[in-house]
């Protein structure tokens, strides 16, 4: 008896981690992210600010990308797409 319990427990336990381990891959859904530039925001506060984990020109490049930006000035009131958390 203590057996089956332990093997059902054990079944149960990789059914979850099989679940959650397949959702993994999966595109993040919604939205993007995005944020609007405050009075002396610059694309480098933004990228310390969104994603404090990661080398900010590294975030730069990547909120140039997401929305065409050829320089390096961003202005008040602007809204920019930024990367999603990785």
């Amino acid at each position: 008896m203590v057996l089956s319990f332990f093997v059902l427990m054990a079944s149960l336990a990789s059914a979850v981690l099989w679940t959650t381990a397949s959702r993994a891959d999966e595109p993040v859904q919604g939205p993007a992210p995005t944020v609007v530039v405050q009075p002396n925001d610059s694309l480098w506060s933004i990228a310390e600010r969104v994603a404090p984990d990661r080398a900010p020109l590294g975030v730069i490049d990547d909120i140039r990308q997401l929305n065409d930006i050829d320089d390096w000035y961003v202005y008040a009131g602007e809204t920019l797409v930024v990367p999603r958390g990785r």
